[in-house]
């Protein structure tokens, strides 16, 4: 892993950039507050209004016309009247959109960005990380530069002038007459150099059952704002430093669908208005997620999921399994949606959900797993690991029994398990069951 900078800089964003000519301005310290008030909403499951926002914003902000000081020392764009509503202001700076998802591309990457540098902080460079690899790239990045061709190189990457020009300085040291066609020596082949590319695909699984909606016993906000908060991070991470990876996310209850990922601050749970959506189907991310990474042609595959615990639902494949079920549980509750909760779903939260011929079986068992769930959740998570997909597990919960759970799936999966304390974002608790060790990691600071 490489990377060419470590500095953070903005996303260009032509989203509603316009600027108008005008004596008054928004200081960039206020457009750090406002963005501050605003990543604070978008992680809550409730979004607020453009209208809702600007009365949250004018709470905060009371005084949000600029002063002529502010004007002189922190200009970065102008607007057309200073008792204009600050969020028309953003708007034409190019932070927001008169639309329903009203952030655009440049205040979610800027937004993602500060959360970004108060989640994920620079661990010990011993540490494993999220972008480890098994597999090196295929030297396919070509460079200016030229080296003599070695035994065991590979020709397709012959450097034919460069070539040509040795075999001649080389006739021409000797005193030779050129003859053609040209003698070429094995000590005139040149090749451009190349670079191993290591390029990886990551599907990141978050978690939008019902109990994602409780509280963090931390006091520090809801799970899904936990979640929400380290997906969009991780994403925005990827993104910037790591531009050739191929980024998927996805969202799962008791179905999966592909989420956009600047759908991340709009993302919201399932709860009991949703029929049984709300169930956690681990399976259901796992089989959408080998879905798109078999289509994926990288050589290093990545599942992350981020959730709260156990799951709570499974898949049923055929009639026999059901059977098997209903043999030992008469009373088992099995679901598939139908079409209006369907387009339901995609209405209010713009989600496509993923089913074929299969039902769901529900089972929820407090701080316990149906042993139905559990051996089809394993199942299909090692049909991930004989793919070569390496599968590794955020936690937003601070229950032991969840925690457990998770502990227990990766050390079949030798994966790893991360635990998020919100309350203590720079303290990361890492098992590592690659390397068989477990061990507290700090983040520097200062």
């Amino acid at each position: 892993m490489a990377t060419s900078n470590t500095r953070f800089t903005y996303f260009q964003n032509n989203d509603n950039a316009s600027t108008n000519n005008s004596s008054s301005v928004i200081s960039d310290k206020k457009i750090k507050q406002a963005l501050k008030i605003i990543a604070t909403q978008t992680l809550k499951e409730k979004i607020p209004s453009l209208a809702d926002l600007q009365n949250m914003l004018d709470s905060a902000m009371p005084n949000s016309s600029t002063s002529k000081s502010e004007s002189n020392s922190e200009q970065i764009s102008q607007v057309s009247d200073s008792d204009e509503p600050i969020t028309k202001r953003l708007q034409n700076l190019g932070y927001l959109k008169a639309d329903k998802k009203w952030l655009t591309k440049k205040a979610f990457f800027e937004i993602g960005q500060k959360i970004l540098e108060d989640v994920i902080k620079i661990v010990e460079k011993d540490t494993h990380g999220f972008h480890e690899t098994r597999n090196i790239g295929y030297s396919n990045t070509i460079l200016d530069t030229s080296k003599k061709l070695e035994i065991g190189d590979d020709i397709k990457h012959l450097d034919i002038p460069s070539t040509v020009l040795n075999a001649l300085q080389r006739q021409k040291r000797k005193h030779e007459i050129l003859k053609l066609p040209l003698e070429i020596d094995l000590s005139d082949f040149e090749k451009f150099e190349t670079k191993e590319e290591v390029k990886i695909a990551i599907v990141y699984c978050i978690d939008l059952s019902s109990t994602m909606k409780y509280s963090l016993i931390s006091g520090m906000g809801t799970r899904i704002e936990a979640a929400k908060k380290a997906l969009w991070a991780l994403y925005v991470l990827n993104n910037k430093f790591f531009p050739n990876d191929s980024i998927y996310v996805i969202g799962f209850g008791s179905l999966a669908s592909r989420i956009a990922p600047r759908d991340i601050p709009y993302l919201k749970t399932f709860d009991a208005n949703d029929n049984f959506l709300h169930y956690t189907n681990y399976q259901a991310a796992f089989r959408l997620a080998l879905k798109i990474l078999k289509k994926d042609g990288s050589q290093n595959k990545r599942i992350v999921m981020i959730t709260d615990g156990q799951p709570s639902a499974c898949f049923i494949d055929d009639e026999l399994q059901k059977n098997q079920i209903l043999t030992d549980k008469p009373y088992s509750n099995f679901y598939r949606p139908d079409q209006a909760t369907m387009s339901k779903i995609k209405n209010e939260k713009d989600l496509n959900l993923e089913i074929k011929n299969e039902s769901v079986y529900l089972c929820y068992r407090y701080k316990q797993v149906d042993p139905v769930v559990d051996v089809s959740t394993l199942k299909e998570a090692k049909k991930c690991k004989k793919e070569g997909i390496e599968i590794d597990t955020i936690m937003v919960s601070d229950e032991p029994e969840l925690l457990n759970y998770v502990e227990n799936l990766e050390k079949h999966l030798q994966g790893r398990a991360y635990y998020i304390n919100p309350e203590k974002i720079d303290q990361v608790l890492i098992n590592d069951f690659i390397s068989n060790k477990k061990k507290a990691v700090y983040s520097r600071t200062g």
